[in-house]
């Protein structure tokens, strides 16, 4: 049974940094671990995603330069480490078990979400 639990939101001043982190179990190392975000009356946006096996990643255009993605097979826990953060970074944000990625997203499994508040 896949289970993701999300931490690390907040509130951040513009400009401002947090790493989130998503510990993971039931996974295994053929799949790809991902961060969507949804803010209040938009779509579910994916961001980033990487490969529990080789360590590949993905970004959209949105958070490239800005957002890294890491993983630790250690602790089964990815992260997302956010710089420069700007208001419209304002959401919950999602680990989920990439389906597709790229220019349309699908997910299998996620978690609860996080809360990451960005104020000007």
């Amino acid at each position: 049974q896949v289970q993701l639990v999300e931490s690390g939101g907040g509130l951040v001043q513009l400009g401002g940094s947090l790493r989130l982190s998503c510990a993971a179990s039931g996974v295994t190392m053929d799949y790809a671990i991902g961060w969507f975000r949804q803010a209040p009356g938009k779509d579910r946006e994916g961001l980033s995603c990487i490969s529990m096996s080789d360590g590949s990643t993905f970004y959209a255009d949105s958070v490239k330069g800005r957002f890294t993605i890491s993983r630790d097979n250690a602790k089964n826990t990815v992260y997302l480490q956010m710089n420069s953060l700007q208001p419209e970074d304002t959401a919950v944000y999602y680990c989920g078990t990439v389906v597709t990625y790229g220019s349309s997203w699908s997910w299998d499994y996620w978690g609860r979400g996080t809360q990451v508040t960005v104020s000007s």
